[in-house]
């Protein structure tokens, strides 16, 4: 019996200048990306999967171009796979920002909010707890697919390795796929990790 997997896809090219902070902002992606994307991926999926994806387009686009391929599955909008928020910082040049700025987020990587907005602590809290959520499934549920943003997929890895120990800036060097792939992660593995264990 083959072991169920989450799939942690990342959204394709998102349509911004090189040097941009973008973790909220609803910028699109490439569309013809999105769709080569959807495509590959559907080879790869299993006959049944569930999905939930970010609310914002970027990840809509890749959900709405593998929902228009056969076999027919609904995918849910799921807020906490959202991009980290950058606060003010969105949309504006990382040299705009400043190297005082970032500097201060660096030596506070967990608890420092980026421009005002959310600190990587509080993301890594509701990463986990969508990561409990979809653990409650139980023993014999499908795949999951989460379409979600680099942030995320490098919030689980760190939550599976180091539980809730907070990352400082040295440690948060985790990989994260190219725009359009993904990485699959043991279903079991994560429940072990993340449910209470009595």
């Amino acid at each position: 019996m083959s072991v169920s997997r989450l799939w942690l896809v990342r959204h394709a090219q998102p349509l911004i200048a090189p040097g941009v902070c973008y973790g909220r902002l609803d910028v699109p992606a490439d569309d013809a990306a999105s769709r080569q994307a959807a495509q590959s991926l559907r080879l790869a999926l299993p006959h049944e999967y569930e999905a939930w994806h970010s609310p914002l387009q970027r990840c809509k686009q890749l959900e709405r171009h593998l929902r228009a391929q056969p076999p027919v599955f609904t995918s849910t909008p799921e807020p906490r796979l959202m991009e980290l928020d950058f606060g003010r910082w969105e949309g504006l040049g990382w040299e705009q920002i400043g190297k005082s700025a970032v500097d201060a987020w660096s030596r506070d990587l967990a608890g420092h909010a980026p421009g005002g907005g959310e600190p990587l602590r509080s993301m890594l809290a509701r990463v986990h707890d969508a990561l409990r959520t979809m653990a409650r499934r139980g023993a014999g549920a499908p795949d999951m697919v989460w379409i979600t943003h680099a942030g995320v997929i490098r919030c689980v890895q760190w939550l599976l390795a180091h539980g809730s120990r907070l990352p400082t800036a040295g440690d948060w060097r985790l990989p994260a796929p190219a725009f359009g792939q993904w990485i699959t992660l043991p279903l079991q593995e994560i429940s072990r990790e993340v449910l209470p264990q009595g």
